[in-house]
């Protein structure tokens, strides 16, 4: 069986258990699982700590894991990323009080506290700065006034909570990260490919919807034009042979739009269905 680690707690955990339920696996109803074997579908899942798992998938005790970027970089085990999942987004940045730094020149000979040490020490290396990093666990907004440090390197999001103690971010990203597939370095295990197809179709299934509508047969290659699908859109005749009818997957955040442009070409009828599953 296929073994795979799953984060059992925090902002990746619901996310990773959604998406796999979604691509028709068993997930735990009760919190306080930490095995769960899905027979039917030869996996085996194990919910660990979502900073654990690419030490685990490094060592090869499991065939597989989802966790952030981030957590894969910082470990700095033999684990590769296999496919980003598109969920859990975060940016690494520096931030340092509001008005001492403006490029990444001025961490020159610092002191930046953070809670993801390898991280920033990979990033400070590439950009050719030499700086003291300081490794801290939790909250290290506090650091910068307690004398602990003179800049941070950490997640924004908003940024509200830096500002609110006195920081601002500057310079590029260290790191944009988000949700993982990873797995150990060397070929992949057997059955590896089926979890990733049916997570590749869950991604699929978020990202576009099925449009259908009906066309006048004039018009066929101008609607087409606008919805040409992934391969090639549907089209079958109607009833009526001065219509047809077409069929065609759409990027799901451009639905409205490509409805509006459909309609002015003449295109009527127009229906959105959403995606639950798919295989390309």
């Amino acid at each position: 069986m296929l073994r795979i680690a799953v984060p059992n707690k925090g902002a990746l955990s619901e996310p990773a258990s959604q998406m796999l339920r979604e691509a028709g696996y068993r997930q735990r109803r009760d919190g306080r699982e930490l095995v769960l074997p899905d027979v039917e579908n030869e996996v085996e899942f194990f919910f660990l700590r979502p900073r654990d798992i690419a030490v685990y998938v490094g060592e090869g005790v499991v065939d597989a894991g989802i966790t952030g970027r981030d957590l894969l970089v910082d470990s700095g085990v033999d684990a590769v990323e296999h496919r980003a999942l598109g969920f859990a987004h975060s940016t690494f940045h520096y931030a340092a009080p509001a008005g001492t730094m403006s490029e990444l020149s001025d961490i020159e000979g610092k002191r930046v506290a953070t809670s993801y040490e390898v991280v920033v020490r990979r990033h400070l290396a590439e950009q050719q700065i030499d700086a003291h990093v300081v490794r801290l666990d939790g909250a290290i907004e506090s650091t910068v006034q307690l004398g602990v440090a003179d800049l941070v390197a950490d997640v924004v999001e908003t940024g509200s909570t830096l500002r609110a103690a006195g920081l601002e971010v500057f310079g590029e990203p260290i790191l944009r990260s988000e949700a993982v597939l990873i797995r150990p370095t060397g070929d992949p295990k057997p059955g590896l490919d089926v979890l990733d197809r049916r997570l590749n179709g869950v991604l699929v299934a978020h990202e576009y919807v099925l449009m259908d509508y009906d066309c006048p047969v004039e018009h066929v290659n101008a609607c087409v034009a606008v919805t040409p699908g992934l391969e090639s859109p549907t089209v079958s005749p109607l009833h009526d042979r001065g219509w047809v009818a077409v069929r065609a997957m759409v990027p799901r955040r451009r639905t409205n739009p490509i409805m509006d442009q459909l309609y002015g070409l003449g295109a009527r009828a127009i229906i959105v269905t959403t995606i639950h599953a798919s295989r390309l």
